[in-house]
């Protein structure tokens, strides 16, 4: 046995015994990139407003919430991604994750010349049924260096082909890059309910209440009134998929009430909450197709 399949069969073994405390040093991402196989399956836990570094690596990879929601980052867009979504992102792609609450999540790293020729070239958000994350779960607890012409290597086929890479229907946010924005998405993201009016957050920006509106406009394209519900709609996503009462999130992202927060999440998201929740977890059942519609 070599030292590669001492250690993948050591990390199996760990994931079988004892799934929430998983060592470490065998989760690095690094170590995924470079298993003599198509496809690598890293399992992590990361605890709430965690904040990852950015980073890039060789293989194409998709990132699933197993529980709690993920922020992906990547030079253009932001995605919030609840357990019934997953990131796609090609290879080489630069990009960062963060948590907005306590997370359980798995990643699919696929070797560059074993990714399917119609992957999206392009970062995307896909679909996410409970077939894919029962085989992504199973994936988990085989060795990272596993037979290719047996058992596990068939489940690491099935998985790869019950992928639909058609997009699924999903708001983006724009990346925001200029430092006085960013100052402000900080502080919401600490307190989304904060009410502050462009006029407030100027001294902490430490620019005008109109360069702060033009800035929002040309980042954006839209105006910080409304980025800012498309901040507090993404950011309610997450409870609302755990079971939050509306009553008490809009209280939290600074509504007077749940009426007035039902009508933001509509002009936002084009639905209301209920609507929202019934498409997510009725999709996630489905049998086919595993992933959602084109945008």
């Amino acid at each position: 046995m070599t030292e590669l399949s001492r250690r993948t069969r050591g990390i199996s073994q760990v994931y079988m015994r004892n799934l929430p405390n998983r060592v470490r040093e065998c989760n690095d991402c690094e170590f995924y990139q470079q298993v003599p196989r198509p496809v690598g399956i890293m399992a992590k836990s990361y605890p709430a407003r965690y904040e990852g570094a950015l980073q890039n690596h060789p293989r194409a990879v998709c990132l699933f919430a197993q529980t709690g929601a993920l922020k992906v980052t990547t030079d253009r867009r932001v995605w919030i991604v609840h357990p019934h979504r997953a990131v796609w992102l090609p290879p080489n792609y630069p990009h960062k994750m963060s948590t907005l609450d306590p997370v359980e999540m798995h990643a699919v790293y696929i070797r560059q010349d074993a990714c399917p020729k119609h992957a999206p070239r392009e970062p995307c958000v896909i679909q996410v049924s409970s077939l894919l994350r029962e085989l992504v779960l199973r994936a988990t607890s085989i060795p990272a260096e596993y037979d290719e012409a047996g058992h596990e290597g068939k489940i690491i086929a099935l998985l790869l082909g019950e992928i639909d890479w058609s997009r699924a229907h999903v708001h983006v946010m724009a990346r925001l890059q200029d430092s006085r924005l960013l100052a402000i998405e900080r502080a919401l993201a600490s307190n989304p309910g904060d009410s502050r009016t462009l006029e407030q957050w100027a001294d902490l920006a430490g620019a005008s209440p109109r360069t702060l509106a033009r800035q929002f406009l040309r980042e954006t394209g839209i105006s910080f009134r409304a980025w800012r519900e498309q901040f507090r709609a993404m950011n309610a996503i997450p409870a609302l998929m755990t079971g939050r009462p509306i009553t008490l999130l809009a209280n939290e992202l600074g509504y007077e009430s749940a009426g007035a927060f039902t009508a933001m999440f509509r002009r936002v998201m084009g639905m209301t909450p209920s609507r929202f929740l019934s498409q997510a977890f009725n999709n996630s059942t489905a049998s086919t197709p595993l992933f959602g519609n084109r945008l």
